[in-house]
This record gives C-alpha cells, sequence and structure tokens, in this order.
C-alpha cells in the first residue's frame, strides 16, 4: 500500500496554501484564512507564526474596520522582504521589475531596444543583468530574490526554457536562460536563483488568470497580439503546455488557406497573417514595417473618426480574428476569451464583427455562456505573470525556498 503524506510534508503543503492565499487574495484573520483552508484556530496560528519568523508575511491591524471592540489582526504578505525579478522582451522594448509578493511592484527599469546590435543576447543579457543589480541593490537591506522568470515572443521549450525560435529576434535554439545567469554571476555576485524562460501569452494567460479579469475563471483563452499572436489556455485552473511547452501557437492556425496572406512560418493564410498588426495597418493604407501599440490604435481612431479605409480594414481583421476565436471556442470549450496587447484595441475597434463571426463559425453549445473580455493588466501583463512563474517555487515550499536564497544586502 502506498503510504500518505508525513506530518511534515502535511505542514509543508498547508504553509504554501496560506501564503498563496495571502499572495493572490491579499490581506486576511486568521479566522477568514482557517475557514477557506478548512484547518482549525490553532494550526493556522503555527503557520502563521512559521511563516513570519521566516519573514514571508506578518500580522497587523487593518486599516479599516466598522466593527466595536478590539479588530483582529490580519496576516499581510512581505511584500518589500521577499521578491522576484520579473523581464519581458517585448517587441518595441525592453523592460524589468522587482516585484514583491503580492504582486507589488517594488522597482521598474525599461529601455527601448538598443541601436546597433538589438538581438544580440550577450547585449541583451548585459543590459538586464544591470537593470537587476540597481533594483537589487537599492532593495531593503536583508530582502531576498527568490526567483527570475524572462518572457519571450516566441517558441520556448518546457521545462528547460530552451528558446526554440524567436521570429522578430533571430535567436534559434538559444539557452538565453544559461546566458543571462552567466551574466548576473559577474553583475549581481551573491545573487543564486534559477532563471526561467516561458513563452509571452503563456505569462499574459498566467496574469489574467491570476490578477486579472479572469480571476475566479478556471477555463479561458488569452490572447495575446503584436507582430505575432499567441495564446495561453488555461484548462482547470491549469496552464496547458503540451509535450514540450509548445502549446498555444495559434498564430500559425490556418483560417484562410486558399486565399491567404504569406506568413513568416512560411504557409499562407495563418491567423496572424490574417489578423495581426501588419494585416491591419496594410489594409488600412499605412505603413506595415511601422507597428507597435500606437500605429494599430491610430487605425482605430481614424475608423472612430468615419475614415472609410480604416473602418474596412478593422471589418476584414475583425472577420479573421472572429473566425479565429471561434475555432479556439470549438477546441477548448472557455467560460472567457481574454484579448490582449493590440488585440485589445482591435477587438474594441471590431467587436460586432468578430462577435458574429464566433456566432456564424462556433457551435451553439460552446458559445452559449461565452464571455470576450479585453485585458486589464494592461501593458504590465506580461511582467506580472513573469512574476507569478518566478514566485512559483516560494509559493510551493515557502521556507525550503526562501532558506536556499541568497539574502540580498
Amino acid at each position: 500500500m502506498k503510504a500518505g503524506p508525513s506530518q511534515e510534508e502535511v505542514r509543508q503543503q498547508n504553509l504554501g496554501a496560506l501564503l498563496r492565499h495571502v499572495h493572490f487574495d491579499g490581506a486576511a484573520s486568521r479566522t477568514v484564512l482557517a475557514t477557506r483552508l478548512g484547518l482549525n484556530r490553532s494550526t493556522i496560528l503555527g503557520l502563521v507564526g512559521d511563516l513570519a519568523a521566516a519573514g514571508l508575511v506578518r500580522e497587523e491591524l487593518p486599516q479599516e474596520t466598522r466593527r466595536a471592540g478590539r479588530p483582529s489582526l490580519v496576516v499581510k504578505p512581505e511584500s518589500t522582504r521577499v521578491h522576484v525579478l520579473a523581464v519581458d522582451l517585448g517587441v518595441e522594448r525592453l523592460a524589468a521589475a522587482l516585484i514583491g509578493l503580492g504582486g507589488v511592484f517594488l522597482d521598474r527599469r525599461e529601455c527601448p531596444w538598443p541601436s546597433g546590435h538589438p538581438q544580440d543576447p550577450a547585449r541583451v543579457a548585459a543590459i538586464l543583468a544591470g537593470f537587476a543589480h540597481r533594483m537589487l541593490d537599492g532593495a531593503p537591506a536583508g530582502s531576498s530574490c527568490v526567483g527570475i522568470a524572462v518572457a519571450v515572443r516566441g517558441i520556448v521549450r518546457h521545462p528547460d526554457g530552451l528558446v526554440s525560435l524567436t521570429p522578430n529576434m533571430g535567436w534559434r535554439d538559444l539557452d538565453f536562460a544559461g546566458a543571462f545567469t552567466e551574466r548576473l554571476r559577474v553583475d549581481v555576485p551573491g545573487l543564486d536563483v534559477p532563471v526561467l524562460v516561458a513563452n509571452e501569452a503563456n505569462l499574459g494567460a498566467l496574469a489574467e488568470h491570476r490578477r486579472g479579469v479572469g480571476r475566479g475563471t478556471q477555463n479561458l483563452v488569452y490572447l495575446n497580439g503584436e507582430i505575432g499572436i499567441g495564446a495561453g489556455v488555461i484548462i482547470d485552473g491549469e496552464l496547458l503546455r503540451g509535450a514540450r511547452g509548445y502549446a498555444g501557437e495559434v498564430g500559425h492556425m490556418t483560417v484562410n488557406p486558399y486565399r491567404g496572406r504569406p506568413c513568416g512560418c512560411g504557409a499562407r493564410g495563418c491567423l496572424e497573417a490574417e489578423a495581426g498588426e501588419r494585416a491591419l495597418l496594410e489594409a488600412a493604407g499605412r505603413d506595415g514595417a511601422v507597428t507597435g501599440t500606437d500605429a494599430v490604435r491610430s487605425v482605430v481612431t481614424a475608423a472612430d473618426r468615419g475614415d472609410v479605409t480604416a473602418r474596412e480594414a478593422l471589418h476584414r481583421v475583425g472577420d479573421w480574428l472572429g473566425i479565429g476565436i471561434a475555432n479556439l471556442v470549438n477546441l477548448f470549450d472557455p467560460d472567457l476569451v481574454i484579448l490582449g496587447g493590440t488585440l485589445r484595441d482591435v477587438f474594441l475597434g471590431s467587436a460586432a464583427q468578430v462577435r458574429s463571426r464566433i456566432n456564424t463559425n462556433a457551435l451553439a453549445a460552446v458559445r452559449e455562456h461565452l464571455r470576450l473580455r479585453v485585458g486589464e493588466l494592461g501593458g504590465d501583463t506580461v511582467l506580472i505573470g513573469a512574476a507569478e512563474l518566478a514566485f512559483g517555487e516560494v509559493l510551493t515550499r515557502p521556507l525550503e525556498t526562501l532558506a536556499r536564497c541568497a539574502s540580498v544586502t
């Protein structure tokens, strides 16, 4: 017979569960935590004491109370003492943030892609290590960095984080985690935490599921649009990765096989070729080489002001976007589809067309309770998702993870 978990294993699981509650849901009293976790008050008292002694949580009086008598203490995450480094290798910029427990932004640095060699991995690693050095140097004495995660626009293998392909940066079969780790050892000595690398759409899905419009929804699809289109899929509360981590490459789902536009992958009629930024901008008579949020919003604004060409471009792109979403709805049966990146603006400018296509192409049974929403985390979505990935170990094994992480002084 298989032995059940030991008392220590149960304690470790409970420590992680309690820390996750205050990390995701914010301050809560011991009584509330006992109810949520299904544990008695004495057990909660011991767990809170262990986490507080390790510097992961603290107890304090609530900011507001309407009850008479002495208010109950609430348990809060120690945001300034325990943090992670989140990195976003965006299309237009490099960004990094120091994010504390509870999702609190403590510091943030960014810069446009440098001129000369913006795609050189060693140069990118050096810039990011410089960001890390300055942010960690300004962190409170005695605080601990417990993880690092990097978001990449491209195909990333799981679980080792090998960057198989980044079409817009020219990277192929690159161990960026290794390159970044080596540079950190030089620029930030004493920092000894793993560097995780993941696809930006997956991290966007994670962010919106845990902290955005998808909170409380266990089955959702997050569609992120920039130069390309990617998706993160949450099934029963867990990120769908696939056998090697490549699930969600929906930008290369064929939607227009016979008369489709050529795609960078070599095929024709892919979703990102028909509904991506370049398709919209070229249909609107704009320079397809000048992409980005401002360029897309200019088309939406022009359409709102009566520009017929811009309206027709949004109609065309919304048509293909709706077909793509209908395919995903039929495949995954989500409760919610979230549109992020520049797809947020495209959807706001073509919502009627997108919904019309979904109503025509998706099965009635799966679209009956479907909700379409735009992401609510804005430009920080991917950084927030990277932070949640980096927090994974400490939220699972709090005391063990903290004990092996170096203290930043």
